[in-house]
């Protein structure tokens, strides 16, 4: 199957980089390479593009895309808060730009097999690194209706978390849910029918089981540590979110790297030895336009914020 990729956000992405035709750039989730296909071209022979991602199919179909600047180009098959041991085996150990586009692909949706997308009928799976162990069918299956609450709460931010674990613990005892549309129904049976209307009811608990396999939250508080770290003076680091997890997670990393000082308020000396690291490009996030919103349905919840280092 084509590996089909809209590039959210992309021309502010771009410019946002500030991007020097000899320096050194990553695409730490490269998927479709549409942001990085526009970072290459404005690298000369001199300049470096390091791309990352775990999806097989997405380091293929990448490859096949950038093929005119394999000469400025590097494309690896890891998880991109590797990015640290990625960059070292490489020799490198500062960068120029750092970009982290963290929504699914549209290639992981619309291929079934993938088991993202709650359309369809499709096996669960979720996994982005399909190496991995633990799928979407190991969480649904396995985990206590507690872990369920909480993931299903926490990460999908579903109100009604209690009453969609409790039917998912329920027609589990009886068979295994091994599809999607089963997940589907179940989760129709617990959320009350006005709610299916303006959203699709299984969306929240999807994310939230997705946000669990791939343990998304953990990975990008790891990525952001270690892309401030990478960055060069005057590099900058600039991040696509597309729920409020995600970029409530940024905002606050961004907000802590930006201070000086953490004493209490108290203190009348400094004691922590803190060091302000960047300086916040963005104070609000950009988000898409009108135009981009209405030309594609997957950037009305985007959110890119950008930040320098110092």
């Amino acid at each position: 199957m084509e590996f089909k990729h809209i590039s959210v956000l992309l021309n502010e992405c771009i410019e946002g980089l500030n991007i020097k035709d000899n320096g050194i750039y990553v695409d730490a989730t490269l998927g479709g390479a549409g942001h990085s296909y526009e970072i290459a071209s404005k690298l000369s022979s001199n300049g470096l593009l390091i791309g990352i991602d775990q999806d097989e199919n997405a380091i293929n179909a990448a490859t096949k895309k950038l093929d005119k600047y394999l000469d400025r180009v590097r494309i690896v098959r890891s998880n991109f808060e590797n990015m640290q041991e990625v960059l070292v085996n490489e020799g490198i150990w500062q960068v120029d730009g750092i970009l982290m586009d963290l929504g699914v692909s549209s290639h992981q949706l619309d291929e079934g097999d993938r088991g993202f997308t709650y359309h369809g009928h499709h096996k669960l799976d979720m996994r982005m690194d399909t190496r991995k162990k633990i799928s979407a069918y190991d969480v649904v299956n396995t985990y206590e209706e507690s872990e369920l609450i909480r993931i299903i709460k926490d990460y999908g931010e579903e109100k009604f978390a209690k009453r969609i674990a409790y039917q998912i613990i329920k027609h589990r005892d009886e068979k295994p849910i091994v599809y999607n549309d089963q997940l589907v129904e179940i989760i129709k049976k617990a959320v009350p029918k006005e709610r299916h209307i303006k959203k699709h009811p299984a969306k929240k608990t999807f994310q939230a089981i997705r946000i669990e396999v791939n343990q998304e939250l953990k990975v990008l508080e790891n990525a952001v540590k270690t892309g401030v770290e990478m960055l060069a003076p005057g590099g900058r680091i600039a991040i696509i979110t597309f729920h409020s997890l995600e970029d409530r997670m940024v905002k606050q990393m961004f907000k802590y790297y930006e201070l000086s000082c953490i004493c209490p308020k108290e203190s009348p000396i400094c004691i922590c030895d803190k060091k302000k690291e960047i300086k916040i490009i963005t104070r609000k996030p950009i988000i898409a336009s009108e135009e981009e919103q209405k030309n594609n349905l997957r950037s009305r919840t985007a959110k890119l914020r950008i930040a320098e280092k110092i």
